[in-house]
């Protein structure tokens, strides 16, 4: 999926695609000790949280990963919606942990690991894709849907893609989280 941009650029993509997983655990880790959950901010990071989930339950349900170009449902808005949704779920749970020091660290890791993966996909697209995905890439924003910037596909929501693309585990994880930081914070 890479595509070889230079020895420096692509070996920190590679890497970071390739630490993105074990990093994310070992955040999780971190999170779970230093989480400290409050009634109110755990309402309200489980809100922003769960929207975020809903981001990614609808792009997984478009998205036929490496087989066509997905163009349909929120991929009309922004060409990296899954990536979208997992930053707004990860902000709202570090809301909900009420750790500015992990908020922080988050949005730090986030924008070091994920700023490299999107450019890689953006190469692989490209070149799989040619034209087809130029025109796309100049009428949809790469990350932050923007006013009146969207491409316009119809597409359908299917639950098979949605299993396929095994998004039940984002849903599963956040179900955990709310159960850990409820009981943390009863525990207070």
């Amino acid at each position: 999926m890479s595509v070889w941009r230079g020895p420096v650029e692509h070996n920190y993509a590679t890497w970071a695609a390739r630490w993105r997983v074990p990093l994310g655990f070992a955040f999780a880790i971190a999170y779970l000790v230093l989480s400290q959950p409050t009634p109110g901010l755990l309402t309200i990071g489980l809100i922003i949280a769960f929207l975020g989930l809903i981001l990614r339950l609808l792009a997984a349900g478009f998205i036929d990963k490496n087989e066509r170009l997905t163009r349909a449902g929120p991929f009309q808005y922004t060409r990296n919606p899954l990536y979208l949704g997992s930053l707004v779920l990860g902000l709202g749970l570090m809301i909900a942990g009420a750790s500015w020091i992990l908020g922080m660290t988050f949005v730090i890791l986030f924008a070091l690991i994920y700023t490299p993966v999107m450019q890689s996909e953006e190469a692989f697209l490209r070149q799989k894709f040619g034209s087809v995905y130029e025109e796309y890439a100049r009428k949809t924003p790469l990350f932050v849907p923007l006013p009146g910037r969207r491409y316009c596909e119809a597409g359908q929501f299917r639950w098979e893609r949605y299993k396929k693309n095994r998004e039940y585990e984002a849903a599963c994880g956040y179900l955990a989280i709310l159960v850990f930081l409820v009981i943390k914070m009863m525990l207070r």
